[in-house]
């Protein structure tokens, strides 16, 4: 994988070997951050890597320009590989990563982010709580995103809190704001 524009454009980020992880793709990648470049500035953003796998999404952040990432994963191996490239890519400073399961993570007192990414497996089996969790206990700021990687088995196009939606082969990716979207 490579970082597809910015201060790291064209780095690579290799994908640790612990047979745990689904990457998302370059074009998915690319999509992603093409909706969010058109409505957002990156600068001065704090963004939340759920399920942070190789980094692959808080990188590109970074690379575009926003302050701060937090990296949660439950995987040491996962989170030694991002402080790892974050040393490399000479961005250590805007990052923060911690182990621990993303249920218990949001299970305490929230700090609001700007943009939430989060890629878990498909079959994980809080999607909807999670997505509720974030939404409704505070963890966006009021013009905040909340970027959701997940396959076709789970449709939030009636959740009064999804705007954007579009498939990626295999993944789909849905957005959510903080406030509820205007059916007007």
């Amino acid at each position: 994988m490579r970082i597809i524009t910015g201060k790291l454009k064209g780095r690579k980020i290799p994908i640790p070997d612990t047979g745990e992880l689904r990457p998302t793709a370059d074009r998915t990648k690319e999509g992603i951050f093409s909706v969010i470049a058109a409505r957002w500035f990156f600068e001065g953003c704090r963004v939340l890597d759920l399920f942070a796998g190789s980094g692959n999404l808080g990188f590109e952040a970074i690379s575009r320009g926003v302050d701060h990432v937090t990296f949660v994963d439950s995987h040491s191996a996962h989170l030694k590989h991002i402080e790892k490239m974050s040393r490399e890519f000479k961005v250590d400073h805007q990052v923060t990563v911690i182990l621990k399961e993303v249920e218990e993570y949001l299970n305490r007192p929230p700090v609001p982010f700007d943009l939430i990414f989060s890629d878990p497996p498909y079959d994980y089996p809080y999607m909807t709580d999670m997505l509720n969790h974030i939404i409704l206990d505070g963890w966006l700021n009021p013009e905040g995103w909340f970027i959701l990687e997940h396959d076709k088995r789970h449709n939030f196009k009636e959740h009064s809190h999804c705007f954007y939606i579009k498939p990626y082969g295999r993944t789909t990716v849905s957005i959510f704001q903080a406030q509820p979207v205007d059916s007007n």
